[in-house]
């Protein structure tokens, strides 16, 4: 197929259909008639060769060969808009749609101030959070459909780009009134207590060393240090138990209410939680390694101006935390 033949608005059509999967939607985005779309979207099927959408149950479905087109043409339309009209971003005034991949723990400690941020500087922008758990994560990157993925990597691949946004311990909570709760914690009491502990993916999923590594990203699975743990308890490790096991951060403190249960999270995470008065937290009785919380970007965004300007307002947000 010859460019001579193509119409580049049809690119913007097919950008919009695979990042909503629904023609309605994209003709909401672009301003154009559900039909509009529908005849744009046949005519790029006719020049390409390819159905480039199948209907199912759950909207439009990319084909193999329309996954494979997204994300270079969605770079090659980005280099475009910047070589003819060089974008000035306006928060004041913008009406964009970031999507940040996160966990609930980011959520609670870095995405709300954000958003709370926001409603003061860009009171137009949309924020979307995807769970930054999913096994395709990665590949969510590099399509485009996520700006943001905000979490505690051990490897981040070439193409991406990444900023330290916290580096921080562990903390122990425990509810307010907890046996151990007036005291110094021993190592005896990680024995004698039962813990709960955050892990967002096992060894099914691929996880060596608490680190799920898709695509040459790796990131943490476990929000704890266990080998430190089990290292200092030596050979009585085995007397530790996890009772439980969640994938949620935000459902320690019903778990902890009337429990004496113990449990290690990330030192920001047990601010967050401690807030309200009915957990306490207190410092592990073995040293932890500390854990860096990073944004992690593709590379072809780091100009552009509404990307450059969201990441900052995340550092922002972050350095006053």
């Amino acid at each position: 197929m010859s460019i001579g033949r193509m119409d580049l608005n049809l690119l913007k059509v097919f950008e919009a259909v695979y990042e909503d999967r629904s023609l309605v939607l994209a003709g909401r985005r672009l301003s154009l008639s559900q039909s509009a779309v529908s005849h744009a979207l046949t005519r790029l099927r006719g020049l390409v060769g390819d159905e480039l959408f199948l209907r199912t149950g759950r909207g439009l479905v990319p084909t193999a060969r329309a996954i494979e087109m997204a994300p270079v043409l969605r770079d090659a339309l980005r280099r475009i808009d910047a070589t003819l009209a060089p974008e000035v971003f306006d928060p004041a005034g913008s009406r964009r749609r970031f999507t940040i991949a996160a966990n609930d723990h980011v959520t609670a400690v870095i995405v709300a101030p954000l958003a709370r941020q926001l409603d003061a500087l860009a009171p137009g922008v949309d924020l979307v959070i995807r769970p930054s758990t999913r096994l395709d994560l990665a590949e969510q990157i590099d399509l485009g459909r996520i700006d943001l993925a905000i979490g505690i990597f051990s490897q981040i691949p070439a193409r991406l780009n990444s900023r330290t946004l916290i580096e921080q311990g562990e903390a122990i909570l425990m509810r307010k009134g907890h046996p151990a709760s007036g005291r110094r914690l021993t190592l005896a009491d990680l024995t004698k207590y039962p813990l709960v502990t955050i892990s967002v993916g096992g060894q099914e999923e691929g996880a060596v060393d608490g680190f799920i590594l898709e695509r040459g990203l790796a990131r943490q699975s476990e929000m704890f240090d266990r080998h430190a743990l089990q290292e200092a308890l030596g050979d009585k490790a085995h007397l530790a138990r996890v009772r439980a096991t969640v994938p949620h951060a935000l459902a320690i403190p019903a778990l902890l209410r009337d429990s004496e249960m113990l449990s290690i999270v990330p030192g920001s995470l047990a601010a967050a939680l401690t807030a309200d008065g009915g957990l306490v937290q207190r410092q592990p009785p073995y040293r932890a390694s500390p854990s860096t919380t990073r944004a992690v970007w593709h590379r072809r965004n780091d100009h552009d101006p509404a990307h450059v300007w969201l990441r900052e307002q995340v550092a922002a947000v972050t350095s006053s935390a």
